[in-house]
């Protein structure tokens, strides 16, 4: 809590005013140097008392206030761009439903997952979705110090400037508080606000904005923050980002950040049930427009932070948490031709063509037709009129044709039997709905969009190197592989020379690419764009791993399917014979091969770090399989504990495994853990190694 710094009796006012100029000075030295350049020349701790010292002289002093007060200054403009910020605990965000089932879906998952009969109470906090920017904010002795976009959920943009024109957010809590928390929320624009800011840009020559969400977001990331205090943002806080500050339930946590001063997502409900959550979805969705701000659903929380610690977190999303969109907004529009593109791997994939019709807010020209088949049996034709929906972030798609609408006589689609790139035949194997070019490397569109998914935010991230950049050197034949973008230095001066480039940008770039010669483990699997391989895949195969050479042997090692390096593969938790084999079939391609070794003569691929927590686990790293019933928990909520301590939960038993967990009718693993040699243990036996 909150921790009140006192000044010893017998200070002057000479004196106190010479200390409260000098710490001003100091202050704003060291604000400097964290907001601009990010290089803070202090500890975080040192910093927080220099802080608090000042503001306890300034409370005893307050007539000696400097002109440079630190407490009112609109922070520190960035020097150039924005810095990054870390979060301290990721901003994930929220898994989507669309219907009543997928709620009542949500709440069973749930149940099972918890082991919950029917009639066990589960209550649930209901508020309305935000359609805004994700923001955190953090606090150090009441103060404002930090604020940050969520950017990649890891790391996100330093905003703090910005964030302190904000009249909604604090610039000192109010109140009983810890000594530091993170608060998070939405940063958003009323619809009355927006309309009047775009009456004024208009007026002024310059380009409105296309929703309030798009002129919130671009307000906020403005360099200026003299430009940002101009435009009426406002936050909603409506969580946490600090692990060591807790409230038994949301609904507390609620009335703690209204106590410090903050306003709201309302109005929210307190919920027993699946009927009262879509209850109140209906009501808050028949009244969305008499609200000031737009939403674009309402979400539902466990209210119990003790059971949300329990269920714990998938992939990028809570399981205690779900995002109820609203139903998705249609129109009407012509089909003007059907385009094919191809994708990394090969897929060929249809794309509508439409006359541009605003959706949702959104002027829509393209739209998914998923496949061929989709396409037959939509009788989707190219000039006829065509419904589609837009819902939230899902990509617009075709619903259908309206026939009374379209002329009758429009020929079938034929999908093509060749690659529209490289003319190489398009097959589709029995059973899949996808045809791929067969091409390979020696097909453009793979090769570049390949390039576009290495370089990509969630890859290695190279700032600069957009999808046009990529085209235009692949084009000119100057990158052709991932190692080429790491060689691009050697070819400064061309690049300089080129139209629309100059030495500065190609320098700008040449930074952007050193900044990423030494990348994560997880990352760089990811980057490879193995065939099923997303992020969370990745990150499952970094855990399991933990390094770029023992992977590649065990990979090489996997192409017999009787190996057990095979076994083990197939055996790591949602990695199956399908996935497994992707990724067997993809070390099995030479050039692959060459392409990693390439590519590690120039990056540095750091190894996995399985995070050890508050405290050291005493199965961090360790490989468990649990077999049997478990009675305490769950068999998802055991294996969600074990990976949360840094365990490598697998399916199969081999000489490798450090632990076999049994519950009631354990089968046949039990039996073939003994004969290994491998660690037996009860229910009992496991809850007391992992809370030893």
């Amino acid at each position: 809590m909150k921790k009140k710094t006192t000044i010893p009796s017998g200070v002057t006012e000479l004196e106190a005013s010479a200390e409260l100029a000098a710490m001003a000075s100091e202050i704003a030295h060291h604000d400097a140097a964290y907001y601009q350049k990010d290089a803070p020349g202090i500890s975080d701790a040192e910093y927080d008392s220099l802080r608090a010292r000042y503001r306890a002289l300034l409370e005893q002093f307050p007539h000696l206030r400097p002109a440079d007060d630190p407490e009112t200054r609109v922070g520190a403009a960035p020097a150039a761009g924005f810095g990054k910020v870390k979060h301290a605990v990721p901003m994930l965000s929220l898994a989507n439903a669309f219907s009543d089932e997928d709620v009542t879906d949500f709440a069973a998952r749930i149940r099972r997952f918890l082991s919950l009969p029917e009639d066990a109470p589960l209550e649930f906090m209901a508020e309305p979705k935000i359609d805004g920017l994700s923001c955190s904010l953090r606090y150090e002795d009441g103060a404002l110090t930090v604020a940050a976009t969520r950017g990649d959920g890891t790391t996100g943009e330093n905003i703090t400037a910005n964030v302190r024109t904000i009249a909604d957010v604090p610039k000192t809590l109010r109140g009983a508080y810890p000594k530091v928390v993170e608060v998070r929320g939405e940063i958003y624009m009323n619809r009355d606000d927006f309309f009047k800011l775009n009456e004024r840009r208009e007026k002024e020559g310059e380009d409105v904005f296309a929703n309030p969400r798009n002129a919130a977001a671009g307000s906020v990331r403005q360099l200026d923050p003299e430009v940002s205090a101009k435009r009426p943002l406002r936050f909603f806080a409506y969580a946490l980002g600090s692990d060591d500050v807790r409230f038994e339930t949301q609904d507390a946590l609620r009335k703690a950040l209204a106590e410090w001063g903050f306003a709201l997502n309302g109005p929210s409900r307190l919920c027993a049930g699946t009927e009262e959550l879509l209850r109140y979805y209906r009501e808050i969705g028949d009244g969305r427009f008499e609200l000031p701000f737009d939403i674009d659903g309402v979400v539902y929380k466990v209210n119990s932070t003790a059971l949300q610690e329990r269920l714990g977190f998938i992939s990028r999303s809570p399981r205690w948490a779900v995002a109820h969109k609203f139903a998705a907004e249609q129109a009407e529009t012509r089909l003007l031709r059907i385009e094919i593109q191809v994708g990394r791997t090969g897929a060929l994939t249809p794309v509508a063509v439409l006359e541009p019709v605003t959706v949702g807010g959104v002027v829509v020209s393209h739209a998914t037709l998923h496949n061929e088949d989709e396409i037959a049996r939509k009788n989707i034709r190219e000039g006829a009129i065509v419904r589609i929906q837009r819902a939230g972030d899902v990509i617009p798609q075709v619903l259908g044709i309206d026939e009374q609408k379209s002329p009758a006589d429009l020929p079938a689609f034929v999908f093509p039997s060749h690659c529209p790139v490289c003319g190489s035949l398009a097959v589709r194997e029995d059973g899949m709905a996808v045809r791929r070019c067969t091409g390979g490397l020696v097909c453009p569109a793979q090769a570049v969009e390949r390039l576009r998914h290495f370089t990509s935010r969630l890859a290695f991230n190279i700032e600069g190197f957009g999808d046009e950049r990529v085209r235009e050197l692949y084009g000119e034949g100057i990158i052709h592989s991932p190692a080429d973008i790491f060689r691009l230095k050697d070819h400064r001066e061309v690049l300089a020379g080129r139209k629309g480039w100059g030495e500065k940008s190609v320098d700008k770039l040449l930074a952007a690419i050193d900044a990423r010669r030494v990348i994560s483990f997880e990352r760089f699997i990811y980057a490879l764009g193995i065939p099923q391989v997303g992020e969370a895949t990745a990150k499952l195969l970094a855990r399991t791993y933990l390094n770029l050479q023992d992977w590649r042997s065990a990979m090489v090692q996997a192409a017999d399917s009787d190996s057990p390096a095979r076994r083990e593969l197939e055996s790591v938790d949602q990695i199956g014979p399908l996935i497994a084999q992707d990724i067997v079939d993809f070390f099995e391609e030479p050039h692959n091969l060459e392409v990693i070794d390439a590519l590690t003569s120039f990056v540095t691929v750091e190894p996995c770090v399985v995070s050890q927590g508050p405290s050291a686990s005493p199965v961090s790293g360790k490989r468990v399989v649990f077999t049997g019933t478990l009675i305490t928990m769950t068999r998802e909520e055991a294996k969600a504990k074990a990976e949360s301590l840094g365990a490598k939960v697998v399916e199969t038993v081999s000489s490798k495994t450090d632990y076999v967990v049994v519950g009631d009718n354990p089968g046949s693993k039990a039996e073939k853990a003994r004969a290994l040699g491998v660690v037996v243990l009860d229910e009992a036996a496991w809850t007391a190694l992992v809370q030893s």
